[in-house]
C-alpha cells in the first residue's frame, strides 16, 4: 500500500470518506454551539466528512413540521450523506414513535440516524 509523506498509508484513489450531515434542533433562544462542536468532533473521531450542518430553532414541533430535518433527510436521499448525526435523541423527537419513524425514513433513503449521546449520564451531566 502506498504511503504518504509521513509514512501513513495514503488513501487509495477513488475511495471517498463516509459522509454525514449534522442536524441540531433547539428552542428559539437556545445556543447550539456546544452541540455543534461536539458533533463535529465526534464525526472527526470516526473520520466522517461533514457535508453540512443544519440548525433549527423551532422548539418542540413534531418532526414532520421541521424544514431543516426534511433537508437533512433529503441529503441522504440524494446520496450527499450516508447518515444524519444529531447530538441527542430529543433533537429528533422525545416521542419514541416519532423518533422511530424518522429513523425508518432515513433508512429507506439508504442511510442511518446516529445519535452522538444516547442520553446516558456522563461526567455528572444529563442532556
Amino acid at each position: 500500500m502506498p504511503t504518504g509523506e509521513d509514512g501513513v498509508p495514503a488513501e487509495p484513489a477513488g475511495i471517498a470518506r463516509f459522509r454525514c450531515v449534522i442536524y441540531l434542533c433547539g428552542a428559539p433562544d437556545t445556543d447550539l454551539g456546544t452541540a455543534r462542536k461536539e458533533c463535529t468532533e465526534y464525526a472527526g473521531d470516526f473520520g466522517w466528512e461533514i457535508t453540512g450542518v443544519i440548525e433549527e430553532h423551532v422548539g418542540l414541533l413534531p418532526p414532520d413540521g421541521r424544514d431543516g430535518l426534511g433537508r437533512a433527510i433529503e441529503r441522504v436521499q440524494l446520496g450527499e450523506a450516508g447518515a444524519v448525526l444529531t447530538a441527542w435523541r430529543s433533537m429528533i423527537s422525545p416521542v419514541p414513535q416519532e423518533y422511530d419513524a424518522i429513523a425508518r425514513e432515513i433508512e429507506k433513503a439508504g442511510g442511518f440516524l446516529h445519535v452522538r449521546d444516547s442520553g446516558r449520564k456522563r461526567e455528572g451531566r444529563t442532556p
